[in-house]
């Protein structure tokens, strides 16, 4: 193979994009309700194509496209939408359509992507250039993290214990990696108390070993039991 197709595979063009206030993770379950033309189309073409989308995590505004209260002029007449550049790939794994104009989706987090490029389409749908980051290698938890992994494995065994019903609805779900870093470090701030600001600075981090040893840190700043 040639050095220019693996470039290559590193970017994607006009990825559909969709601002949401949360953080989507590699390797974590986000369950979504979508309503709104922009996205009902835009989810439909990516589940016939079999194509991910992008989940930014929107800084500014709503998730729903609403009138611009100020009305700024020279706007298009809705509200500003501001979203961060990194994000994670959404594979959708099932679709559901419950009513006509209602989609019920679960995606899971694939690849990390920063955005290089952005416009939004005229009726609301954004979409961007975006170079991929590299997955997290498998770094495998040292000593003085295992209590880190072990809370978490605690914490699961809890929630199935207390209330299984719940299980499917989690981000963390099988398969279980607990012995690698990033997984550990990543479905605890999926799970933690902290601002989406913080778990994204935490998400883009290189290091997945650097990544778990400040989640350790959150966590002892939190207070938490480990």
């Amino acid at each position: 193979m040639t050095g220019a197709p693996a470039a290559e595979a590193l970017t994607l063009s006009q990825l559909p994009l969709f601002p949401l206030q949360t953080v989507l993770f590699p390797g974590g379950w986000l369950p979504l309700r979508i309503f709104e033309v922009r996205y009902l189309d835009m989810i439909k073409r990516c589940h016939q194509a079999g194509a991910p989308f992008g989940v930014v995590w929107l800084s500014e505004g709503s998730e729903v496209r609403r009138p611009d209260p100020a009305g700024r002029p020279g706007g298009d007449g809705f509200a500003r939408e501001v979203f961060h550049p990194v994000g994670t790939l959404a594979r959708i794994d099932s679709l559901e359509r419950p009513q006509p104009g209602l989609m019920m989706v679960r995606c899971e987090g694939l690849q990390r992507f920063e955005v290089t490029a952005r416009r939004q389409l005229p009726h609301g749908l954004w979409v961007g250039d975006v170079r991929l980051f590299d997955p997290d290698p498998v770094v495998p938890v040292v000593d003085h993290l295992q209590p880190v992994r072990d809370a978490l494995r605690r914490l699961l065994e809890s929630l199935q214990e207390r209330d299984p019903e719940t299980l499917p609805n989690l981000p963390l779900q099988p398969p279980y990696r607990w012995d690698d870093c990033g997984w550990v470090a990543n479905r605890w701030l999926e799970l933690l108390p902290v601002p989406n600001d913080i778990k994204l600075r935490l998400m883009a981090l290189d290091n997945p070993l650097v990544r778990l040893e400040l989640v350790a840190d959150l966590l002892d700043k939190l207070n938490l039991n480990i």
